[in-house]
């Protein structure tokens, strides 16, 4: 059989080592040429599929490849797109199919979360329906570690470093400015339904009375009594209460406090708790407040990626090539813890049917503390995750990211109207 294309893409959200994830996948490429013969990559995820906006990466040096690899953000640029169903957009999957066979694709490896995972179940279902020979394979991504089936989520240990990092060197500063009047501060982190992110937070912590002293999380309902007797407990010992609060926080009731603006696919944008729960304090107890709100820093902080985080992130990505090679379709390499003390992991194929659109939440057994703090069981599982530092190259005082430079392959259909 003639060597097949293997088309990589981001999609959702990107982290701070999906781009070693990329060099992984298309390192390892090159060790199969009877096999694989281009290595592409579609531009913005499934859309530059059925825009045919695809990219040659056979002019990346071994060099460039390393270069590629410390970066963080999309090299080649990411979506939040959902395919419809086969039977209500047939045109779709017809254009995506003419792609791939005007590209010779025959292997297709999409590095995304849970969303991602069923745009490849569908696009696998295709193919055996029209028998168009490819190879799909699920690359597990997301700071959020909300996938299941994976010990952990590539992404998530260096966006927990980032934010632990960050609420420990706040902490110092919150400390060194507490006094009589009594001081708080928030911080909020990502997490629609999930509490992973807001959890690694705790960390921070080097002695009992570090912040930060009270947890929110969206797996626990919110009470506003419970939460500002914590906080005021806490002024009353210390001086100061540092917060950290998911974005996704939600009453008994199990609707969000804060939520912004709806995007046109009904998708509600979360942000603002922080502010709400900063006044909130304020006024009802009168303390000094201050927020912060992380956002896109917790996931593009290249300059303080975990190292076990990298090595998982280019793991996944090779393992992904060897499955496609052979003809593990359907399938994301998920990793399995083996130990903790030392940490110990490997890499297993894991079916996608319970993975795509399910969601891992943090489980009950970390949660402590009338549901305001971690177990040490938590603490235990998520220490190796932040373990190790590999630093960017510097340039005139500030880390050098070069994007790299990609070659666009010519069109050879027309334009997509769908």
């Amino acid at each position: 059989m003639a060597p097949r294309t293997l088309l990589y893409a981001q999609s959702g959200g990107v982290t701070a080592v999906i781009n070693a994830t990329a060099a992984g996948v298309i390192t390892e490429a090159r060790k199969h040429p009877a096999q694989i013969g281009r290595v592409l990559g579609a531009r913005q995820g499934v859309l530059g599929v059925l825009g045919e906006d695809l990219l040659d990466t056979a002019g990346l040096s071994v060099p460039d490849l390393a270069a590629l690899a410390g970066q963080p953000g999309g090299a080649f640029g990411s979506c939040r797109f959902d395919l419809d169903a086969p039977d209500d957009n047939p045109a779709q999957f017809e254009r995506l199919f003419e792609v791939f066979a005007a590209h010779e694709v025959g292997y297709f490896l999409y590095n995304g979360g849970n969303g991602s995972m069923d745009t490849v179940l569908k696009l696998s279902a295709a193919a055996r329906a029209r028998n168009y020979p490819l190879t799909c394979v699920g690359v597990p991504k997301t700071v959020d570690n909300d996938l299941v089936g994976t010990d952990v989520s590539p992404g998530y240990g260096s966006a927990a470093k980032y934010l632990a990092t960050s609420m420990r060197e706040a902490g110092m500063d919150l400390r060194a400015m507490s006094g009589r009047r009594g001081r708080i501060f928030v911080m909020e982190v990502m997490g629609r339904n999930c509490g992973w992110l807001a959890a690694a937070t705790v960390l921070a912590r080097q002695a009992p009375d570090d912040p930060p002293h009270v947890l929110l999380l969206p797996e626990v309902p919110f009470d506003a009594d419970a939460f500002l007797a914590r906080v005021e407990a806490c002024v009353e010992r210390l001086g100061y209460c540092a917060i950290t609060a998911a974005e996704g926080v939600r009453n008994r009731d199990g609707v969000l406090l804060v939520e912004q603006d709806e995007d046109v696919r009904g998708h509600v944008q979360l942000g603002g708790i922080g502010q709400w729960l900063a006044r909130l304090v304020h006024d009802r107890l009168g303390y000094k407040h201050h927020w912060a709100v992380p956002d896109y820093l917790q996931r593009a902080a290249g300059h303080l990626v975990s190292a076990t985080d990298r090595t998982q992130a280019e793991a996944v990505g090779q393992a992904a090539v060897r499955y496609a090679l052979e003809g593990r379709d359907a399938v994301m390499p998920a990793i399995v813890r083996e130990g903790d003390a030392p940490y110990r992991w490997r890499i297993e194929p894991a079916p996608l049917e319970p993975i795509a659109n399910a969601e891992r939440r943090l489980p009950a057994d970390f949660i402590a503390g009338a549901g305001f703090d971690l177990t040490g069981d938590a603490l235990r599982w998520l220490r190796p995750l932040i373990a190790g530092e590999i630093y960017p190259a510097f340039f005139e005082g500030l880390p050098d990211y070069r994007p790299p430079t990609f070659v666009a392959v010519g069109k050879k259909l027309g334009p997509y109207t769908g």
